[in-house]
């Protein structure tokens, strides 16, 4: 019987602590809130430094004391890490069904030619080696386990992965070479990893479940139709843009030309970029795969 709550699985997030002194955004932090709010009982929070993660940590138990919070510190750009994350999660909770990827660091401000090659590479260890090294961890488990029943008769997912890129993913800005490829990497390998896990077709003959994959060749595709009620793993991503976190309040100034290309002419709230990911999480969605949600106030089409 399915649940009555609009997200009756648990959920992952990375990056759910935000630490300014870092440059990190704090996006994750009201991604993991905004579970909660919605009824998310089972939530696994994760990030590098202890002290701000027992802060969300906290932050979640005193404002939803029925929810179980799980916290575990972090380093997503270590396979073991993350490894173990997933292990400590699977152990507590059975299972996945949303993980929210978003962990990241924007970096040192400065161009190409002036970045040293430990400046870059920070960067792509967190934003793009940190996100595949979490989305294949999930991805594991994920396609191994049940479909979750949603709560509305929908068709139930495997579970749903979503990635945080970057508005800057699919327009650059200056002194921001690393950042900017490394997002353009999430939002590719967000569909890559899509297509990857749709190939897998499962079919019920005389009681027994078959793995098949659908066959490319001679670019010929043949297609084994199942059911328009068979689930897959979701992975998809959004990219945010300026976004009113402590870190861009702080320097305001700065951020006013940005504001001023925006049509919207407003920065984002993290709570706008929250709701967007917990759309693609939910029984809502069952039919978005591989897309980049762009959440920038039109920054782009500008």
């Amino acid at each position: 019987m399915a649940s009555a709550l609009a997200f009756p699985g648990v959920a992952l997030i990375t990056g759910a602590a935000a630490d300014v002194l870092i440059r990190t955004t704090g996006i994750g932090r009201a991604i993991a809130s905004a579970f909660a709010r919605e009824g998310c009982m089972k939530i696994v929070i994760a990030d590098l430094t202890e002290s701000t993660l027992k802060e969300a940590h906290s932050e979640i138990e005193a404002k939803f004391p029925n929810v179980q919070v799980l916290s575990c510190v972090v380093d997503v750009s270590s396979p073991g890490d993350v490894q173990n994350l997933l292990d400590q999660a699977i152990e507590k909770f059975g299972r996945v069904d949303y993980a929210v990827n978003a962990a990241g660091i924007l970096g040192a401000s400065k161009r190409s030619h002036e970045m040293s090659v430990e400046e870059f590479d920070k960067v792509l260890q967190v934003d793009y080696r940190g996100c595949w090294l979490s989305s294949r961890e999930e991805l594991k488990h994920m396609v191994q386990q049940e479909p979750l029943p949603s709560y509305d008769g929908r068709p139930g997912n495997r579970g749903a992965i979503v990635n945080i890129a970057s508005q800057l993913g699919i327009v650059a800005r200056p002194t921001a070479p690393s950042y900017c490829g490394s997002k353009a990497a999430v939002i590719h390998m967000t569909k890559a990893d899509a297509i990857d896990v749709s190939t897998f077709i499962f079919l019920t003959i005389s009681g027994s479940r078959i793995q098949f994959l659908v066959i490319h060749i001679m670019s010929v595709s043949f297609e084994v139709f199942v059911s328009d009620r068979y689930s897959f793993a979701l992975v998809n991503c959004v990219c945010p843009g300026l976004i009113g976190t402590a870190m861009v309040m702080d320097n305001l100034e700065y951020f006013k030309p940005a504001i001023g290309i925006s049509p919207m002419k407003r920065y984002g709230t993290v709570e706008e970029v929250a709701d967007c990911v917990l759309f693609l999480c939910s029984s809502k969605a069952t039919f978005v795969q591989g897309a980049a949600f762009v959440v920038d106030g039109g920054y782009t089409i500008n």
